[in-house]
């Protein structure tokens, strides 16, 4: 009989333990249930009053033009913005235009929305199980997703930095992450980089266009963000230049404008960057050993076709060389090779020996194409 009574004890025994484990998973499950609520709900909310702000705005809104790929911040040829309030481009101020009776409706709409949306998030508050205090749950939400996606940015860089299957891993982390952090600038700027090392080390052409196409894309989202971020200039120059290697000579020669153009805005932004002045010193050599027929075509397309010298070129990558010692091998070849072409042998032979004291990098970027 004891024995029995003893298994019984053991099977209910068994029972609870299995039961205090189902509880604890749907208390953890709860808890994170609640947060998910509250942090959905707190983006619909800012997400409303964004829009509310933008509708109260009292000038007539401005009409975004996605026709073409490319958006103001992209031509070729830097042209002024109109700065004329009274008229939208194309004519569009009557169409866009509000009148006051509709502004008055929509604003007397929207702040009923606010409240509503307000009281919706108090709501979901109270009902995740009073685990936290209101305000202590945005703060611990917030901070842990700016602490994880800095993380995130860190593990970008360092895999940016290793070798070929390591700069794949990085790609795939940000693409992995893209629907989380897709609306930031420096994810889309390290997003667009990732792109371009793929570029760099696919070996199939119509894979290296597809990479530099959408790492392009990524690059000028990025700068649709805000206009002075140095390293979306940057990339968003170097991706031009690997889009443009699959490209006619006419279509180089346009691009080597672009890349221009962005590289000055990047050094313009961050002046300390050894990498700006790099690319602009490969420019500039570039420029400077263009071909009769690439000269031919430059002068149809553009009545100031672009002008760069050996000595200009040295300059830049001199420049480099002072911001950074050892920054690239190909920086130091081309170096080497400047001195060479301006006729001082001595100091050709010196940077190409101390090209050779650096490691070879068998991926830096190529804009060897671009004037090409």
């Amino acid at each position: 009989f004891s024995v029995e009574v003893l298994n019984r004890l053991d099977f209910v025994l068994k029972n609870v333990i299995e039961l205090r484990k189902e509880v604890e998973e749907l208390k953890n499950s709860v808890q994170s249930l609640a947060g998910e609520i509250i942090g959905e709900v707190k983006s619909h909310l800012e997400e409303t009053q964004k829009v509310t702000r933008r509708r109260r705005y009292p000038f007539p809104r401005e009409r975004s033009d996605s026709t073409g790929s490319s958006s103001i911040y992209f031509t070729a040829s830097s042209r002024g913005a109109n700065t004329d309030d009274g008229e939208s481009e194309g004519g569009y101020t009557t169409a866009n235009a509000e009148s006051d009776y509709d502004r008055e409706s929509e604003r007397e709409s929207e702040e009923g929305e606010d409240e509503v949306s307000c009281e919706t998030v108090k709501t979901a508050r109270r009902d995740s199980l009073d685990l936290v205090n209101e305000d202590e749950t945005v703060l611990v939400f917030d901070s842990t997703v700016e602490e994880e996606f800095d993380q995130l940015l860190q593990q970008a860089d360092q895999l940016h930095c290793g070798n070929n299957q390591e700069k794949r891993e990085g790609f795939q982390l940000l693409l992995n992450n893209k629907l989380v952090y897709g609306d930031r600038q420096d994810f889309l700027w390290r997003l667009a980089r990732a792109y371009s090392d793929l570029c760099e080390i696919t070996e199939g052409a119509d894979e290296k266009k597809s990479y530099a196409s959408d790492g392009k894309e990524e690059a000028e989202a990025a700068l649709q963000k805000g206009d002075q971020s140095a390293e979306g200039h940057q990339w968003y120059a170097i991706l031009c230049g690997q889009f443009s290697e699959h490209e006619s000579i006419q279509k180089r020669i346009q691009a080597g404008y672009v890349f221009k153009e962005h590289v000055d805005k990047a050094i313009a932004l961050k002046p300390d960057d050894p990498k700006s002045y790099y690319l602009l010193g490969r420019w500039c050599y570039q420029i400077a050993h263009l071909g009769w027929l690439e000269r031919k075509t430059a002068s149809a397309l553009y009545e100031a076709p672009p002008t760069a010298t050996v000595h200009d070129a040295l300059q830049n990558l001199l420049k480099a060389e002072e911001l950074s010692p050892g920054f690239s091998k190909a920086g130091r070849v081309y170096i080497s090779k400047c001195y060479r072409d301006l006729g001082n042998s001595s100091a050709a032979v010196h940077w190409m020996h101390l090209a050779s004291e650096l490691p070879v990098i068998t991926n830096e970027v190529a804009i060897s194409a671009l004037c090409r």
